[in-house]
C-alpha cells in the first residue's frame, strides 16, 4: 500500500499521545473513586467482565481514529476492478495466407471461431468493432454494443489478397478516434516524426494545423483497446511498428495475437503458391510499443485459450486505486459502533 499524501502520516503521532492520556484519566479516576468510596466496595461494583466493557468502546474509537487519520494521507492499493475499457477493436486478418490449414481447420476459421467465443463473453456494457485487413483495411462493423450484427460481420469475412498489417492497425485507431485523420503510407518521403505528426483532428486548418499533437503515456488510455490477430507477414502498407506507435501516442494498448506455426505451409492457389509461416517479432514489437501483450496461437485449442485470456484480461484489470473511502467508512463504523457500546452499557457516549 502506497500514500499519495504521506506527509499526513505525521498525524499518526498523535496516536500515542492519546493513549497515554487515557491512562492517565484512568489512574486518575481510580484515586478518586478510592478516596470516597472505599477500595473494597469499588472491587465488589467491578468485577473483571466490567472492567474490561469499559475499555472496548474507547479501543473502538482509537482505531476509528487511526482510520480517519489514514485517510488524510490518501492511501491506494493494487487490485483488481472492472475494467474500464468501454470500446474494443478486433482487427482480423484475411489475408490468402490465413487460408493455410497449419491452425485447423484453417487459419481463418480458426480465427473467427475464438472471436465470436470472445464476443459472447465481453460484457454488454462493451462496445465491439470489427475490422478486416489483407492488401486493404476495413471496417465491417462500427463500435456497437449489439452482438448479433459484431458476429454477422465476422462470419462475412472472405479472403482476400495481400497483408497490410499497419493499415488494420491504422483503421482501428480510426474507429476509435473519428474525428482524428491518421496518415502513415509507405510511399511517403517525408521522415518518421513528420508522417507521424501529421495526424490531426478532421476540418482543421490555419492555426490549428499548427497545434502540435501532444502524446501521453503509452498504454494510459482507458476507453479502448485494440486485439490484432494475423500471422504477422505485412506485404503492402505503411510499417506496422509505426503505426503501433500512433497507438502508442495515444495511449490504446494493441494486444497482438499470432496464429500459424513458425514453420509454416506452402500455400497453393489457381496457378501460385507462396510458403506463409508465422512473422512473430513485428507483434512483438507492437505490443510492447503500446504496452500490451503478445499472445501466440499454434492451434486451434491454443487460440481459444488467448481470447479467454484477453477476455478475462479486458474484463478486469489491475491497478493502482486510492482507497481512502474505505478507511474513511471503516473509521466512521468504529466511531458509531463505540458510541453504541458505550450507550447500551454505561448510558453515557465514551
Amino acid at each position: 500500500m502506497t500514500f499519495y499524501w504521506p506527509e499526513f502520516l505525521w498525524l499518526l503521532l498523535a496516536v500515542p499521545i492519546l493513549v497515554g492520556v487515557y491512562f492517565l484519566l484512568l489512574a486518575r479516576r481510580k484515586k478518586q473513586a478510592v478516596r470516597y468510596a472505599g477500595l473494597a466496595v469499588v472491587k465488589e461494583a467491578m468485577g473483571p467482565s466490567q472492567r474490561f466493557k469499559r475499555h472496548i468502546p474507547p479501543l473502538l474509537f482509537l482505531l476509528a481514529l487511526i482510520a480517519l487519520l489514514l485517510a488524510t494521507a490518501r492511501p491506494a492499493a493494487v487490485i483488481t476492478l472492472p475494467s474500464q475499457h468501454k470500446t474494443i477493436i478486433l482487427a482480423v486478418d484475411v489475408s490468402g495466407s490465413m487460408r493455410a490449414t497449419d491452425v485447423a481447420p484453417n487459419r481463418l476459421a480458426a480465427a473467427q471461431a475464438a472471436v465470436r467465443a470472445f464476443v459472447e463473453q465481453v460484457p454488454s456494457q462493451t462496445r465491439i468493432g470489427v475490422v478486416s485487413f489483407a492488401g486493404t483495411a476495413s471496417m465491417v462493423q462500427a463500435p456497437t454494443l449489439n452482438r448479433e450484427d459484431v458476429l454477422s460481420a465476422v462470419n462475412r469475412m472472405q479472403l482476400q489478397r495481400g497483408t497490410a498489417v499497419g493499415s488494420g492497425l491504422l483503421v482501428s485507431l480510426k474507429a476509435i478516434f473519428p474525428e482524428i485523420e491518421f496518415n502513415l503510407t509507405s510511399d511517403d518521403p517525408r521522415p518518421r516524426e513528420q508522417r507521424m505528426a501529421d495526424t490531426r483532428p478532421l476540418g482543421d486548418t490555419g492555426a490549428q494545423k499548427k497545434a502540435e499533437f501532444i502524446p501521453v503515456p503509452p498504454g494510459s488510455y482507458n476507453s479502448a483497446a485494440i486485439i490484432l490477430l494475423t500471422d504477422g507477414q505485412t506485404t503492402t502498407g505503411p510499417d506496422p511498428v509505426e503505426s503501433a506507435a500512433l497507438a502508442a501516442e495515444r495511449g490504446v494498448r494493441v494486444f497482438t495475437v499470432g496464429i500459424g506455426t513458425p514453420d509454416g505451409q506452402i500455400v497453393v492457389g489457381d496457378g501460385w503458391s507462396m510458403h506463409v509461416k508465422l512473422d512473430e517479432d513485428p507483434l512483438k514489437k507492437i505490443a510492447s510499443a503500446t504496452r500490451a501483450q503478445y499472445f501466440y496461437a499454434g492451434n486451434t485449442p491454443d487460440l481459444l485459450k488467448v481470447y479467454k485470456t484477453l477476455n478475462s484480461r479486458l474484463t478486469l484489470e489491475t491497478r493502482e486505486t486510492e482507497i481512502s473511502a474505505v478507511f474513511s467508512a471503516a473509521g466512521a463504523l468504529l466511531a458509531l459502533i463505540a458510541a453504541m457500546l458505550s450507550m447500551l452499557w454505561f448510558n453515557r457516549i465514551l
